[in-house]
């Protein structure tokens, strides 16, 4: 399997700057944050209560210590306390990384229930967090908001009408976002990650990554999985202002997969005249 990329951080390119990254304990969202403090960022995050400690010691063995908030987003209340704790301790929000989403793949068998949970920590948190920390942002005199999409807003996927549906929505909602907050100078981007080993995709690969990685590496023209650093990156490109005159878009992290054809890679597929 291939190895976790490093990454060389930009120093102080986010100094004096404070972030709020949401699913920050693990995977993409601990990625991003921990980047972002890398970079000299004072961060805050949100994850499950569930989460929490296995996220503040990840944090220790790196070197640092982020404030962690508990809870669940799928409750409006807790998006509210999250911005005002952010706001009372840290004292500004700059940048907001909406990345906290439940993975609930569901088809013809979805319950309404399952469609209310897979919105309500989708694209319907994301929309309030938005709208709060935008007010913070108008009194700074500017923001940055990336929303980690996925390739599954993009295309159509077996037995995920719960997930592709509501991952489809934070399209719209950041092109919809990018214009009603440009005049504010708040710009909103997204990306699209292909698959990533995360602690979902992990645990479906019963922890063998060095079987799983060319299995499923093959719906990618790179030819393997992404990590969750190679997520990062993007991320705080999208945030900081390289990316000036970048909104309303969303970058895809795909490894070429929403480009890859019905051939595959072409290895075993061979055309009809050719040798």
């Amino acid at each position: 399997m291939n190895p976790s990329p490093s990454r060389t951080p930009v120093a102080n390119r986010f100094k004096g700057k404070v972030a709020l990254v949401t699913g920050g304990t693990n995977g993409i969202g601990y990625a991003i944050a921990l980047e972002l403090l890398r970079e000299g960022a004072q961060v805050a995050v949100s994850g499950l209560p569930a989460d929490a400690e296995e996220g503040r010691r990840a944090f220790a063995a790196a070197g640092h210590a982020p404030l962690i908030l508990a809870g669940d987003l799928e409750h409006e209340a807790f998006a509210r306390q999250l911005v005002a704790e952010v706001l009372a301790k840290l004292g500004r929000i700059d940048y907001l990384v909406n990345n906290a989403f439940s993975f609930l793949a569901k088809g013809l068998d979805a319950t309404r229930a399952d469609f209310e949970r897979s919105f309500n920590v989708g694209p319907f948190a994301f929309a309030q967090l938005i709208q709060l920390v935008s007010e913070p942002m108008k009194r700074q005199g500017g923001g940055a908001i990336v929303n980690v999409s996925s390739i599954s807003s993009w295309v159509a996927q077996p037995n995920r009408w719960t997930y592709n549906t509501a991952k489809g929505a934070v399209a719209q909602l950041t092109r919809c976002a990018a214009l009603d907050l440009a005049p504010f100078k708040i710009r909103v981007n997204s990306v699209s990650p292909g698959w990533t080993w995360t602690r979902e995709v992990d645990k479906a690969a019963g922890g063998d990554r060095a079987k799983y990685d060319p299995i499923w590496g093959q719906y990618h023209m790179l030819a393997r999985m992404c990590h969750p650093v190679e997520i990062a990156g993007p991320v705080l490109f999208l945030l900081s202002d390289d990316a000036s005159f970048v909104t309303g878009t969303d970058l895809p992290v795909d490894g070429g997969y929403n480009g890859l054809g019905p051939e595959g890679l072409g290895q075993t597929t061979k055309i009809a005249g050719t040798k």
